[in-house]
C-alpha cells in the first residue's frame, strides 16, 4: 500500500516509515481510500465537501473516525447517490443522536457504526493503564 498523508505540520514531499506527505489537492487526487483521523478545527470543518469530491477519484472511498464536522453530510449523501463515492463508513455524525433528517441515514453505501470505533481491546488497556498511572502518581505507588 502507498499512504499518503496531508499535515500542516510537516513538508510536503517529507517520507517516513509510515507515509509520503503531500498536499492536500494531490490527497484528494490520487488517494483511493480517505481516512479522516484528524481533529476539528477552522482548516479542517466540513473538509469532506463538494469542492474536494469533485477532485477525488471517481469511487473513492471516505472513511471518518474523527469527527462529524468533517464531512458536508449533504455533500457526501450527494456523492454516495451518484456513485462518486463508492463507499463511505463513518464512525461519527455532525449530531449524535442524529435527526431523522440527517441525509447520511439513507445515503446508498454508507456504513455509520455507533462512535465506537476507539473501543479495541488495546484501545481500553492503553485506558486504563494510563488511569493506573495517574492514580498512582496521587496516591503513591500501588500494589
Amino acid at each position: 500500500m502507498n499512504v499518503l498523508a496531508f499535515t500542516p505540520r510537516l513538508e510536503v514531499g517529507k517520507t517516513d516509515q509510515f507515509a509520503n506527505y503531500v498536499s492536500l489537492d494531490d490527497l484528494f487526487e490520487k488517494s483511493d481510500i480517505i481516512a479522516l483521523c484528524c481533529p476539528l478545527n477552522l482548516e479542517t470543518e466540513k473538509i469532506i465537501n463538494q469542492q474536494n469530491i469533485t477532485k477525488m477519484k471517481n469511487g473513492a472511498w471516505i472513511i471518518n473516525t474523527g469527527r462529524g464536522g468533517l464531512i458536508d453530510e449533504q455533500a457526501l449523501a450527494d456523492a454516495l447517490k451518484s456513485g462518486k463515492i463508492a463507499f463511505a463508513g463513518v464512525d461519527v455524525l455532525s449530531a449524535e443522536p442524529p435527526p431523522a433528517d440527517n441525509p447520511l441515514l439513507s445515503a446508498s453505501n454508507c456504513y455509520i457504526t455507533p462512535h465506537n470505533a476507539w473501543t479495541t481491546k488495546e484501545a481500553r488497556q492503553r485506558l486504563i493503564d494510563i488511569a493506573y498511572y495517574y492514580m498512582s502518581k496521587f496516591l503513591g505507588d500501588c500494589p
